[in-house]
C-alpha cells in the first residue's frame, strides 16, 4: 500500500538529497521594494549569511484559448536568502513566498523547530492574510554504490508502483534509457500529491556519474490558510511523506539504509 500504516525510522544510510517547504501568500509589495533588514536582524543568528537575487520568472500566456495567444514577460522578482554558516540551511523570501531547505536534513521534528522562528518573524513583521498554498518537498537519491548493492537490480529495492516498466521481470533496465513515473493525485483532507520516480543523475551527472533512483514527492495543500493551521497542515504533511517512502523500498532496501526506530 502506498499510504499504509508504516512505524517512523532514522536510516543510518539515508538517501534524502533535499527537503523543501515553502509557503505562498498572497503578493506583499513591501518585501520587493526594500531589503528586509528586520526581518534579517531576527534570523541573523541562525542564518549569518545573505545574498539577493533577481530571478525571471516563466513568461505568462495571454489570450489562451483565442486567435491570438502570445507570450507576455514578467518582471524580475527579487529572492532574499539567508543561510546557515554550514551552509546547509536556506532561507528564500520573496514577494509571493517564504521558504526553508536543507541538505542536511536529521528529522523531522528538527526541521520544524528551525522553520519556528523564521516563520513566526515573518508573520510578525509583514503580517500575511493568509497563506495560499503550504507545500513539503522529499527529494531522496537512492545511490546502489553507497549501500554496497551495485549488482541488485531496482526491481529488489524499489516497489512495482514506482518503477513503471522496469517492474517487468524482462525488461532489461540497462536497455530502458529513460523510464520513470510521474503522477498528480488528490488526497484526503484537500491535500495533494506531486510525484516522481525513476532512475536519474545528480545535477545532470556533472559531478557524479552513478545513476540513482529518484524519489521526489510534493505534498501541498491550497486555498485560504491561516497561520495558526500551519503547524498541523506541515504535520499531515510530513505524515503522508512517512508513510510514502516506507512504501516505495522494498524490505531489502529498508534494511541495507540502516533503520533505527523512532
Amino acid at each position: 500500500m502506498l499510504f499504509g500504516h508504516y512505524d517512523r525510522y532514522q536510516y543510518a544510510k539515508s538517501p534524502l538529497v533535499e527537503v523543501i517547504c515553502q509557503l505562498r501568500f498572497p503578493t506583499i509589495l513591501s518585501i520587493g521594494s526594500q531589503e528586509p533588514a528586520a526581518f534579517q536582524e531576527a534570523i541573523r543568528r541562525e542564518f549569518p549569511r545573505y545574498a539577493v537575487r533577481q530571478e525571471q520568472p516563466a513568461p505568462r500566456v495571454v489570450g489562451a484559448g483565442g486567435p491570438a495567444p502570445k507570450l507576455e514577460a514578467q518582471p524580475p522578482v527579487t529572492n532574499y536568502n539567508f543561510v546557515s554558516a554550514d551552509g546547509l540551511w536556506k532561507l528564500n523570501l520573496t514577494k509571493d513566498f517564504i521558504a526553508l531547505s536543507t541538505l542536511g536534513y536529521h528529522c523531522w521534528e528538527d526541521f520544524a523547530q528551525r522553520l519556528d522562528k523564521p516563520l513566526a518573524s515573518f508573520i510578525q513583521l509583514y503580517q500575511p492574510a493568509f497563506f495560499e498554498r503550504i507545500g513539503l518537498r522529499y527529494v531522496n537519491a537512492v545511490s546502489r554504490k553507497a549501500l554496497a548493492l551495485e549488482d541488485v537490480p531496482w526491481v529488489s529495492l524499489i516497489q512495482p508502483a514506482f518503477l513503471g516498466v522496469l517492474a517487468e521481470l524482462d525488461v532489461d533496465e540497462q536497455a530502458a534509457s529513460r523510464s520513470s513515473v510521474d503522477a498528480h493525485l488528490a488526497l484526503p483532507e484537500g491535500q495533494r500529491l506531486k510525484l516522481h520516480a525513476g532512475p536519474g543523475l545528480l545535477g545532470g551527472g556533472k559531478k557524479d556519474p552513478e545513476i540513482k533512483f529518484i524519489l521526489d514527492w510534493d505534498f501541498s495543500v491550497a486555498g485560504s490558510l491561516s497561520a495558526d493551521r500551519v503547524p498541523a497542515v506541515l504535520e499531515g504533511l510530513h505524515g503522508h511523506a512517512v508513510r510514502l517512502f516506507r512504501g516505495a523500498v522494498t524490505s531489502d532496501l529498508h534494511t541495507a539504509m540502516g533503520p533505527e526506530p523512532l
